[in-house]
Parts: structure tokens; C-alpha cells; sequence
């Protein structure tokens, strides 16, 4: 380990994080005293095929070691025995204080010998501090971890089974997602129910009196000193009342006030407001982001030096900054912009989240000084677009106001009051980084005005308009909405959304969320049955419960007694009460091909798909894609099965993906990845290494993917350890070979 103030090198560290990556990265950091190993994610679980909860039991949990895990832990052990200090390095979370906690009972490590560090982001200077700093594991954020494990396996494992026996097998509920699932119902019921509202807005198109002024517009604000609101004028009929009344008017300007109005920047990233981001700005998908965030922050191969973090973590609700990066991006920002993008004093955002982790971070870049351009050729495009979004973000946050200059007149006409705004940027402020989706548009100048003067009225334009409904949940307004409503947390909103995408409760037509039919019928089986707990103000208070244990201000048991008690109630009544239900099959307005009936929509256990009507006679079938479009129908190429030599045919599967497979299926089972040019792929033939396996000592192989060259064991598939390998190319480069592929021609008889 490097030197640093006063920490002695001992002979031997153990230190257990739990990605292969920070691995990597810290190792580098701490240098050849440390033994860094990853014990990729949990090693222990509740148990797949039972509850593994004791209810009698003060609801005590069983758990067991993940089976693929077992190799780890021993290789584990032996590094544990023989180290003198052992340091569990895992996630600055509730999560990561209960994996730190199942390393420690797992591998059965004493109290003696292990320390908990802790740090936000994977720099030197942090994981020095770390070291120098250890602490014990905190027991409260493990047990609110645990609770809230037990919660969730409570309502999947009783709840699931009177899904499978009352509507269908296969169908899961959740404490969270069943509620957002509800939401989206909700939504969706509202929007097709909403009946639209007629009103009418008027303007006024008016010029100066001299000739060759441009026109400029005023709208209709009041009459008689009494506001219209936006359903003041309900119909035709009263619009036309209003400009009969208008008839012969002057119009005179009854006042101009010029003044200015500041502009404040957005608050850093949390968790939630960086996927609402980078949902509306990028197109990704909650968990795609986070993928990308947690590369981000584990660290990325820059040029000559090591692995660096480029970010803080990335689960987190709290907007703070650390005291020195703030000061070091003021002398940035004083630096690459001036002193008059400086705010007059350090900004400083409160967390208005509930229960939000203040001891935590806002998610923000290592330093200001690493932009973008300097670290574009080391990272994949997705990396580079978020890091981009979290620099420009981050260094507006502590930019100066944008200012305005607005212009308001008001126009007399009879008893009628009109308006009309001009609003100009005077000067950019953090505008000059971050432009957001709501940035104000500058209005069309004004003509110079003086009170008391007579204005031309060149027309009158009475515009329809209807109410419309309230939007379809995306993905960024079903986030805002679960953190709005307490649900959740900065770790459950992407693997919520992506549950019950995969559940086929939901689907995404276009970017907007909508119920599939068997969402509709679990969703109300729940609010009909269990309306008590699967429930927006329930989930939420059961969130505030799981804070307070962390804060030592509950006990874990007693929350789950309370929760436990109503649901065990209602899960009883729903078992003899609850008629079976029964999913009905989608119209569509698709013709089946054969019989020329109408198909429907129909589900699988993880797909759906279109199936005949006429069923069973017809059992004609067509797949969709993730969007629910009808997939391409299979096409014979002229390319030849290198195992058989029959012809490939071209297939689409669910999400969309093509790839090749051989016409002698299922007797040839050969499968070939196509890539977006709709080529064949062909990888280069495995590489045999000296790395063995550590997971059970195998030889490792190295292939090439389409993300680059990685290790596989070859023992696969009994064990499926993969390893990637670092490169210091840029990920655009290519790493197969592609081969043209042209389709097999028919020709009508």
C-alpha cells in the first residue's frame, strides 16, 4: 500500500468489494499489501424453493449460500485465514451494509479481524481515507435491508400461488411493483375515460399607428378587473358575445413595466432525477442507465494510468456536495468561463426527498477538470452520452443565475384588459452548459410602448381549444411519480420498471407505459383483494418504517408484525372469497394469414405473441417484438449451416433481435448473431490461455464478443464464470468479421 499520513503497512489486507471491476480498479489503488477480491454481488439468499422465513419465529430468516457462489466462498475463506486485517469494501448502502454482513457470516470471519470502509467515490485520496477511517457494521442498515428482503418475499411467495390458482400460473405480485402497476392502470383508465372540455381563448393582433411597425399579439386577460381563467370563455357562443362586445374598441395601452427576472440552475443528479434525464434527453431505459452510471463509477481504463471512477455512486437521493469539490469547480467554472458565471454566494440544495440518505452524495463527476472530450475515447457511446449529462449538469448546478429581461403591457379595450409579454436572455448564466427540456423560448420582441398611447387593432383571432387528458406515465414521469409518492428507493426504480416490463404487465407503446390485459386483471385481483396493503399510501409508509429502522427508531420485527398481521388477513379472505378469473384474449385488428379470422393477443410465460381467434381449429401464431409490432416473418438465405450445409433462415426474436438459424432445426441446433447491417457475425475460434479458473480452476478461454475480448471458462456450461478484459481501444473498433448475407429469391409458379 502507498504511504499516507501515518497508516502502517501491515503484511497481509484482505479487501472484498463486490464487482470484479472495483476489484480491479482499488487493487491498482492499494497496491501489492492489499489482496482485493470481488464476491460478485450477494453470496447468500433467502432459498429459491421455500419461504425460508420462520413466522412463528419472530419472523427469522433461513438463509443459504447461492450455489454458484460455493467455489467463491472457499477461495474466500483461505484468503480470509490468512490475512491479518480483512476489509469489506462493498456499497456505501443499505444494500451494500447487508452484503458486507452476509460476507462476514458466510465466511464466518471474526469480529477481531474485519473492518467496514466505506466511500462515494473510487478515487486514491477516498480509498486511503477509507482505510484510515474504518468502522464496525452498522446493524440498523442491515436489518432495514433484511426487512425489507423479508417483506418482499412474504408478498411474492404468498400472493404468487393465489395468482397461479385463481387467474394464471406464472403470474408474480410484488409490494412495489404491484403498486406501480397500479399507477399505470390508474393512468390508463383515467385517460380513456376523460371526456374533453371546449374553451376559447382570444387575441388580439394590434400595431402602432405609424405605418410600416410590425404587428405584434396581446391575449385576452380580464374584464372588469376580474381574471379569466382557461375556461372562462366555454364555447363559440360566448366568443362571439365577447368580440361583439369588442366591436369599435380603442385600444390604448394602459402600462409598460420593464424589469428583469433571474433564472435559477437544477439542482445536481440524484438517482432518480439522472434516469428522468437521461429517459427524456438519451432514450435509455431506467436499468440501461444504470448499467452505464455503475461503469461510470467503478472505474474506466484512461489512457497510461489506472482504472479511475468517474463519478460518485450512482444510488443515492442526496443532493449534497463535498466542500472541496465545490471549491474546485468555482475555479472552474471562474477558469473556463469568467467570474461573472460565479453565483454571488456557493450554492447549497436541500434534499426534499423523504427518507433521503443526507450522509450520502449527489451523483456528480470526480472533478470538474475531467470533461468529456478528454475521456470520449475510452468510453462505449452510452458511458460517454451519460457522463456528458452528469458533467454539464453538475457544473451548472454551481453556475450563475440566467437573467431576462421582460417586457409586460397591458392594453384597454372598453372594459377588457389585454396582455402581452416579451422576455429576452440577457444573460446565458448556467444556460451556457445545460440546456433543459423546459427552457424558456424567447419571445417576438415588442414594439416600443408608452402608456396612454392608441394602439391599431389589425384583428380579433378567437381560437378553439380542448382540455386534454393527463399524459401516459414514460419512463421519466412513472420515476417522479414513485419518488413523489414515497415508493421505492434510488435502487428500486429501475428493477421495478423492469420487472413488470418482463411480467408482461405492461408494455411500452412508443414511450408511454400502457396495462396489457393480463396487468388489468392481476391489478384488480390486488386493489379488489388486498386494497389495504398493495396501495400507494401503505408502500409509502411501509418505506418511512424501513427508514426508521435504519435510524434505529424501530424495531425490524415489530414492522413486519404490523405488516404481516392485515395481509395474512386478507390473503385468507381472498382464498375463500375470490372467483376465478380469467385473462381475455386482446382483439387486434390483425387477420390471421390461413383463416382469415381476426388474431388476438395472448401470453406465454415471459412473451407475448399474436394467436388465431379461431383456435383451436387454427392455431396459427406470429410473433411480436418488444414493442408489440408483428416481427419479420422467417426468410431462407443463400448462406449454408457450417455444421449440416442446409440454408440458413433469417428469424426475428422477442425484443426485435435477429439472428441465423439452421433450416434442419431442431436436428442442427446452429445459431449465428446478426448485427445491425443485417450481416452474419462470425467471432474468431476460442484462444486456449494458462489463466485458470477461479471459480473451479478450469482452464479460462478467450473469446471475442461484440462488446470485445473476454475470458470463459471452459467449462462452461457447468461453470459460467466470464471475465472481460480491458483494452485500451475504443469500444467502436471492430473485434468479428461480418459476411454479406443476401436472401434466398422465390419465384412465382
Amino acid at each position: 500500500m502507498k504511504e499516507d499520513k501515518g497508516i502502517k503497512v501491515m503484511s497481509k489486507y484482505l479487501v472484498i468489494v463486490e464487482s470484479p471491476t472495483k476489484e480491479k480498479t482499488i487493487s491498482k489503488i492499494l497496491g501489492k499489501d492489499f489482496t482485493v477480491k470481488s464476491s460478485y454481488g450477494h453470496i447468500r439468499d433467502l432459498p429459491k424453493n421455500k419461504l425460508g422465513i420462520d413466522i412463528e419465529d419472530n419472523f427469522k430468516p433461513t438463509y443459504k449460500n447461492i450455489s454458484k457462489s460455493k467455489k467463491l466462498i472457499s477461495d474466500l475463506k483461505k484468503k480470509a485465514e490468512n490475512s491479518d486485517k480483512i476489509y469489506l469494501a462493498t456499497d456505501f448502502d443499505r444494500e451494500g451494509e447487508a452484503i458486507a454482513w452476509h460476507l462476514k457470516e458466510a465466511l464466518k470471519l471474526p469480529e477481531s479481524k474485519i473492518s467496514r470502509i466505506t466511500f462515494h467515490e473510487i478515487t486514491t485520496e477516498a480509498i486511503l481515507k477509507a482505510v484510515k477511517h474504518p468502522r464496525n457494521l452498522d446493524m440498523k442498515l442491515v436489518n432495514s435491508q433484511q426487512a425489507r428482503r423479508i417483506l418482499d418475499r412474504l408478498v411474492g411467495y404468498k400472493l404468487s400461488p393465489l395468482l397461479w390458482k385463481k387467474v394464471k400460473p406464472g403470474l408474480s405480485a410484488g409490494r412495489v411493483q404491484s403498486v406501480a402497476v397500479m399507477l399505470i392502470c390508474k393512468r390508463e383508465e383515467e385517460f380513456k375515460s376523460f371526456i374533453p372540455v371546449e374553451y376559447w381563448s382570444i387575441e388580439a393582433e394590434l400595431s402602432k399607428l405609424e405605418e410600416n411597425t410590425t404587428p405584434f399579439k396581446s391575449l385576452l386577460f380580464s374584464k372588469n378587473d376580474v381574471k379569466f381563467d382557461k375556461l372562462s370563455v366555454k364555447n363559440k357562443e360566448q366568443s362571439d358575445e365577447t368580440l361583439k362586445e369588442l366591436e369599435g374598441a380603442k385600444y390604448i395601452v394602459k402600462s409598460v413595466e420593464t424589469k428583469q427576472r433571474k433564472r435559477s440552475p437544477y439542482a445536481p443528479y440524484t438517482t432518480s432525477t439522472m434516469q428522468q434525464d437521461a429517459s427524456r434527453k438519451l432514450g435509455f431505459s431506467a436499468s440501461k442507465t444504470m448499467s452505464a452510471a455503475q461503469k461510470l463509477y467503478e472505474g474506466v481504463h484512461i489512457g497510461n494510468s489506472t482504472n479511475a471512477g468517474l463519478i460518485t455512486y450512482m444510488r443515492t437521493d442526496s443532493l449534497n456536495i463535498a466542500k472541496s469539490v465545490q471549491s474546485e469547480t468555482l475555479k472552474f467554472i471562474e477558469y473556463s468561463y469568467g467570474s461573472n458565471f460565479l453565483p454571488k454566494i456557493p450554492r447549497i440544495y436541500k434534499t426534499k426527498t423523504k427518507g433521503a440518505q443526507e450522509a450520502h452524495e449527489a451523483i456528480r463527476p470526480i472533478s470538474p477538470n475531467r470533461i468529456p472530450s478528454e475521456v470520449k475515447q475510452y468510453l462505449s457511446e452510452d458511458e460517454l452520452k451519460l457522463y456528458n449529462l452528469i458533467w454539464k449538469r453538475f457544473l451548472a448546478s454551481q453556475m450563475a443565475d440566467a437573467v431576462y429581461n421582460t417586457v409586460t403591457a397591458e392594453i384597454l379595450a372598453k372594459d377588457y384588459l389585454f396582455k402581452s409579454l416579451e422576455s429576452t436572455l440577457i444573460f446565458d448564466g448556467f444556460l451556457k452548459v445545460y440546456n433543459a427540456d423546459d427552457d424558456e423560448k424567447e419571445t417576438k420582441k415588442l414594439p416600443s410602448l408608452k402608456s396612454g398611447e392608441q394602439l391599431n387593432l389589425l384583428r380579433l383571432l378567437p381560437l378553439q381549444h380542448f382540455t386534454e387528458p393527463p399524459p401516459l406515465y414514460d419512463v421519466a414521469s412513472l420515476i417522479k411519480a414513485l419518488e413523489e409518492h414515497g415508493i421505492g428507493r434510488p435502487s428500486t426504480y429501475a428493477p421495478t420498471i423492469k420487472t413488470i416490463l418482463d411480467r408482461l404487465y405492461v408494455h411500452l407503446d412508443g414511450k408511454k407505459f400502457v396495462p396489457t390485459n393480463r396487468g388489468i386483471v392481476v391489478n384488480n385481483v390486488l386493489k379488489d383483494h388486498f386494497g389495504n396493503i398493495i396501495n400507494v399510501e401503505f408502500t409509502a409508509s411501509v418505506e418511512e418504517k424501513l427508514d426508521k429502522i435504519a435510524e434505529d427508531k424501530a424495531v425490524w420485527q415489530n414492522v413486519l408484525k404490523d405488516f404481516y398481521k392485515p395481509f395474512e388477513k386478507d390473503l385468507s379472505e381472498a382464498e375463500k372469497n375470490l372467483q376465478k378469473q380469467k385473462v381475455q384474449a386482446q382483439q387486434t385488428s390483425e387477420i390471421c394469414p390461413n383463416c382469415g379470422k381476426n388474431m388476438v393477443i395472448r401470453y406465454s410465460r415471459k412473451v407475448q405473441f399474436l394467436g388465431c381467434s379461431g383456435y383451436p381449429e387454427c392455431k396459427t401464431t406470429l410473433s411480436l417484438d418488444k414493442d408489440g409490432k408483428i416481427a419479420a416473418a422467417p426468410r431462407e438465405t443463400d448462406m449454408k449451416c457450417d455444421k449440416c450445409g442446409s440454408h440458413l433462415i433469417k428469424k426475428t426474436g422477442f425484443a426485435g433481435k435477429q439472428y441465423l438459424s439452421c433450416k434442419n432445426y431442431p436436428e442442427c441446433k446452429t445459431l449465428y448473431n446478426i448485427n445491425k447491417d443485417g450481416n452474419k457475425i462470425i467471432y474468431p475460434e476460442p484462444e486456449h490461455t494458462d489463466i485458470k479458473c477461479n471459480k473451479c480452476g478450469s482452464e479460462m478461454l478467450k473469446k471475442i464478443g461484440k462488446r470485445g475480448p473476454f475470458l470463459t471458462c471452459s467449462a462452461f456450461p457447468k461453470c459460467r464464470n466470464l471475465q472481460w478484459i480491458k483494452t485500451n481501444k475504443t469500444p467502436k473498433s471492430k473485434t468479428y468479421k461480418t459476411v454479406k448475407l443476401s436472401e434466398k429469391k422465390t419465384t412465382k409458379k
